[in-house]
Formats: structure tokens, sequence, C-alpha cells
């Protein structure tokens, strides 16, 4: 290791001894539920290599059938299943199997009950054989889960060890999933406060499986890690500021953020109800394109505004784009903050490839004031000034992370008495229509930007969410994913010596050596406006596929 051990790179938060006494509880318990069959040699966890993707394929504790099983895509689990050619038992035996050696690597869970899932997947197989038919269109599917969407009988959380707890029901979301057939296995890893770009909570420190050494994003770190683990093959994320996307586009998998209010959120854990200044989304985190597809479908097509009544019955409409040319603009940074160097070659790199192609028309795209907008979405995130987190952190002895207080802190952050949170809502209105004016006025389908300032950052560092965090307050809906390219340190370095045009972006600049990022995927972001969620699914399968030809 370069800097620190794997055993602190992988710890859990800290707090005083009443903390740390009922936080010990809680891992062990997770930790007693991973069978001895499914546990990593100690040499091995003592010093594995900063890429750990490949060790569940050579650790020996996969059978090579589980590892064919834990290569397909969601799409085709639900192909296999619905064609009698696997069965759902199988299908979460091998995943929940592969999520077990992935938590070891890289602190991706805060529940595990593969037991619960097979007992599930026979009921559905037993049902497969006696009616020739699937239940639904992800039967049998396993589905891994953001640990604050609550399933019946397992553990959640609202990003504190205060209100970690064991459901006693489902929320909405799972009541579709599993009408439509989805199997559920283990619970994901999320951050203290859920509003890091980063997860460490009292159950770990997620860690990036192709370089420990960098975040594997937050705050569906869990879910992007095991994803890219090949521990699940689909999950659920939610994103209030880019918890989809970031964490998706850190460990080089798809990831999807939905306009607000399209998929169902009723139920899930959070500790500021009835603060509703700015909307969360709950969408896939996948391995595929078609499987963000795939989930949007199935769980739309359920028509989710018939369970939670702040749902809007909106369907997915993707558009036939072979009768349209696909107008693209392209956002190389949004005037604050200008990208390390390798999101600025696999940008180039991009544009280039759209440009050469007669399905698309490409323009460069103007941002519209986003240092305003970015302030503008802060404020909002926490409009009693941090005081519900810190009371909840001094209640239960937690210590508060570095992120966690830079989040709640001013100059963004500020106590608002009635009068003044109708102000900054006021803002946030104008705001919007602002730049829906300006939208129009680029002439564009969809934007091509980064969805983070760089690949994958160093621990604890995640400090400007200003690329994902201004669709979340104009709620436009965005996917990120894989371009094809990883960080390389022998070209991705800067050229001459830069001038900061902002202090995040001087902050951003002295976070990058080029050495740190090796191996890091690098990965897009394609957003369009409000509601236009079937566009960016139909842009996003034609810009991938050009920029990848």
């Amino acid at each position: 290791m370069t800097t620190e051990s794997f055993k602190e790179k992988i710890k859990g938060v800290g707090g005083n001894a009443s903390y740390e006494a009922k936080a010990r509880i809680f891992r062990e318990q997770l930790e007693a539920k991973i069978p001895a069959s499914l546990r990593l040699a100690p040499a091995l966890l003592e010093d594995p290599p900063l890429d750990v993707t490949h060790i569940p394929e050579t650790c020996g504790l996969l059978t090579p059938q589980e590892l064919a099983i834990t290569e397909l895509d969601a799409t085709a689990v639900c192909q296999k299943i619905a064609g009698g050619e696997l069965t759902a038992v199988e299908a979460v035996t091998a995943f929940g199997k592969r999520a077990a050696i992935a938590h070891q690597l890289t602190a991706c869970l805060m529940d595990f009950f593969l037991d619960e899932g097979i007992k599930q997947a026979q009921q559905l197989d037993e049902y497969f054989r006696n009616e020739g038919k699937v239940i639904g269109p992800l039967h049998g599917l396993p589905i891994s889960i953001k640990g604050m969407l609550p399933i019946n009988g397992t553990v959640g959380s609202a990003g504190f060890l205060a209100n970690i707890e064991t459901s006693t029901e489902d929320c909405d979301m799972i009541r579709i999933l599993r009408s439509l057939g989805a199997v559920f296995y283990v619970k994901t890893n999320q951050p203290q406060s859920l509003m890091h770009l980063e997860s460490k909570s009292t159950y770990g420190r997620v860690l990036n499986p192709h370089n420990t050494n960098l975040t594997a994003g937050g705050s569906s770190g869990g879910e992007s890690a095991l994803v890219a683990m090949k521990g699940s093959c689909i999950g659920v994320g939610t994103d209030g500021g880019g918890s989809i996307r970031c964490p998706s586009a850190h460990c080089g998998i798809y990831g999807f953020r939905p306009s607000c209010r399209t998929t169902p959120l009723h139920g899930v854990l959070w500790y500021q109800p009835g603060q509703d200044g700015f909307y969360s989304s709950a969408g896939p985190m996948c391995r595929s394109a078609r499987d963000m597809r795939l989930f949007l479908e199935a769980v739309l097509g359920a028509n989710p505004a018939l369970l939670d009544p702040d749902a809007l019955p909106i369907p997915l409409q993707v558009p036939d784009l072979t009768q349209k040319k696909l107008r693209v603009g392209i956002m190389m940074h949004d005037g604050v903050v200008m990208p390390h160097p390798p999101m600025i070659r696999a940008l180039k790199m991009a544009k280039a490839k759209l440009e050469a192609s007669s399905e698309v028309e490409v323009v460069d795209y103007t941002p519209y004031d986003h240092d305003r907008g970015y302030s503008i979405v802060r404020e909002l995130y926490y409009e009693d000034g941090g005081a519900t987190v810190r009371r909840i952190l001094t209640e239960s002895g937690e210590e508060m992370l570095p992120l966690t207080e830079w989040v709640i802190s001013p100059p963004h952050v500020r106590d608002h008495d009635a009068a003044q949170v109708w102000k900054l809502r006021d803002e946030r209105d104008a705001f919007r229509r602002e730049y829906s004016d300006h939208w129009w006025s680029q002439n564009v389908d969809v934007v091509l930007c980064p969805p983070f300032p760089g690949t994958a950052s160093r621990h604890d560092t995640a400090k400007y969410w200003g690329y994902t965090a201004i669709w979340n307050l104009l709620d436009y809906p965005g996917t990120a994913f894989p371009s094809g390219f990883v960080a390389d340190p022998t070209i991705d370095v800067y050229q001459e010596p830069l001038s900061p045009t902002s202090a995040a972006d001087e902050y951003n600049i002295s976070l990058y050596e080029a050495a740190i990022f090796k191996g890091a995927p690098v990965s897009l972001q394609i957003v369009s406006r409000i509601f236009n969620d079937g566009l960016v699914l139909a842009a996003q399968e034609v810009i991938e596929r050009i920029i990848k030809s």
C-alpha cells in the first residue's frame, strides 16, 4: 500500500465509547451473516492489490457456472430465466456469493440476507414450473438495494447510526419491484448524512474496486462498488445531488437519474421529513445501457402513481432517433471548475467521433450561470443550517466526518426562517425559468458533459458537486455511462500551468496527480430537459455506439 493499510482504509466512522459499542454490534451482526465458506483468506485481506475487480474470479470460492452467471447483465438474466435456461435460485445464489466476496474487499454492504433471497427465488421457480410463465418482467432478477430503501425484515438507515433500523415493511419501490418478480438479497452501504459523493458509514468506507485508494462515490457508493465487482447485475440508488450518476461514473457502470416524482420514493428513510426544497429520485445502477431501459420500462409500466400519491403518472416514451438527427451540445466544463485531464481527453475524443458521424449534429453548449445555480441548491439542502445533522450526531456520539462538516457549513448553508425559505425557493424557481429559456436558445436535444470534475476522487476530497447537482436543481434527467477510457498517467497530464477561475477550481487542480488515478474509469454524462427521460435513454444508446465505434 502506498499510504495507509487496507484495514485503515476500509475502516468505518468512529465516535465516543457509547457509539463504538453500538457500532461494533451492527458490524459484527453483518459479518456474522457472511458464511465461513465465502470468506477470503486473511493473508489476501492484509494487503490486496489496488485493483480488486478480478479477485472473485481467482479466489476459488465461486464455481465456473456461478462465474458465468455473474458475467450476465440484468437483461440477459431475465431472458435466460424466462427461457428456462436459468433458475431464479441459481441466479440469486451466484450473485449473492459474489456479493459476499465483494463486501470483504470494498465494504459495499450493510445487510446480507441471501437465505431469504433463495426462499423468494424458490417460490418464483415453483410458479414458473407450475404455470409455464413468468410472474412479471423482472421474474427472478436479483436486485441489490441502497440502504435507505426499506425492505421488510432487513437493516436500513437514513445515514446515521442513530437511525439504523430493522424495517417492518417494504417501501413503495420495493413493493413494485417485488410485484414484478424481483428478488432481494443485499442492502448496500451509504455515507453518513446521505449527502456525500463518498460513502463512509458505521459499516465502513466503500472503496473503488478499480483502485481502492479512490472513492466509489456516493451516496449510492455501495451500489456502484457492488455492481462493478459483479456482485449485482442491477441495483437501485437514489440521487438528490449526483448520488446515482457520480458513483456510477466513478466505478465505470451505468446509472440513470429519472425526473423527480416519476419513480416512487414513499417510505424511503430520511432525516429531514417534510423538507421539499429539493427532490431526489430513485433509479437503476447497472452493467449495461439496455438494463437502464429494462428497469424504467418495468417500474414506470407498473404506474407507481397508483400506489405513491406523490408520484406523477408519466409513462416512459423512448423516441425513435432513426427518424430524426439528434442535436448534441458538448459542455467541456461548467465555467466554474475545469475537469482533470482524463475527463477532458474523453470529452475531446467523444466530440471528435460525434462530429465525424452523420447520425448526430454537434454544437458547443454554453453553460448558464452554473455557479449561482450550485449555490442555490447547496442552500436548499439544509434550510435549517445543518441543525438536524448536528443534533443527530450529538445524541448518538457519532463523530462528524469532514465531508459532513463541509456540506452543512457556511457560506452555502445557513438557518432560515419562513420568509427566508420562501425567498430561497423563489430564487430557485426564477433560476429554473432562466435556465429553461437559455436551454431553448442553445437549440439542443441533449447535453454531453462531465459527471464529475475528474475520475473517482481520493478519499474525503469530493467537495464539488456542480456537474451533477445543477441538473438536480433543474430536475433534468441524466445518465452516467463509461466512455471506454481509463486514466493513463503517461498522457493525462496538464500541458501548461493553469490559472484557476475560482476557489473551487483551485482546489480541484490541487487534487490532481496523474499517477494516483491510474486505471480509474472515465465516464460521461448525458442530460436533457425535465421529463425527457426516454430521450436521454435513446440518445445515450446512439452516442455510446458512436464514440465506441
